[in-house]
């Protein structure tokens, strides 16, 4: 594995940002309609979509920064396209693209099997808890509510995050578009063993 980027793996990355980021903003008007038929738990069952954009592109580039950098562009092309959140936003982004990237640096960059891609959005799930709770005081919550928030959001790093990224990256790789990359010399390499 080389770890030096293409301007093609670079594009793709950026464009899988853009994406992400229009799909974030479409994903935010589905929370608030659950939000106000479910409650506050609401945030943590829906929170592993936004960790996607980091699992997709780590499952197609497969480089050290790819799932970082790709949720950073994400939440900074949201930014761009009028989200309310402000600067926090990257911040935010920062943070849930970390817990990712700590997931795949673990494997060394070289694992991105199923399990690997639902733990990295469990990663995900992890730091951004982290960065809430700090962020929104959880220390005055009730420990069953941090709880529940904590599985909840965990499984839906695992489950909207990662298998959901997984289905995209195979979905993508179907089409050929990603002929010549990571995703493919893998696929193409494990047919041959």
């Amino acid at each position: 594995m080389t770890s030096a980027w293409t301007l093609r793996e670079t594009l793709i990355v950026a464009v899988l940002g853009a994406v992400f980021a229009a799909l974030y903003m479409g994903w935010v008007q589905i929370w608030l309609i659950a939000q106000a038929i479910i409650g506050p738990l609401s945030m943590d069952v829906f929170m592993g979509f936004w960790f996607v954009a980091s699992i997709v592109a780590a499952a197609i580039i497969r480089k050290p920064g790819a799932a970082l950098g790709a949720e950073v562009l994400a939440s900074a092309v949201e930014l761009l396209l009028g989200s309310p959140g402000g600067l926090i936003l990257v911040l935010s982004g920062l943070i849930q693209g970390a817990g990712a990237e700590a997931v795949f640096a673990a494997t060394r960059w070289r694992n991105y099997s199923l399990p690997v891609l639902m733990a990295a959005g469990v990663g995900s799930a992890v730091f951004s808890f982290a960065y809430t709770w700090i962020r929104f005081d959880y220390g005055a919550l009730a420990p069953g509510l941090l709880v529940a928030m904590f599985v909840l959001r965990s499984v839906s790093g695992a489950l909207l995050g990662g298998f959901l990224g997984k289905v995209i990256a195979e979905v993508l790789y179907r089409t050929g578009v990603l002929q010549g990359l990571a995703i493919d010399r893998d696929k193409r390499t494990a047919a041959l063993a």
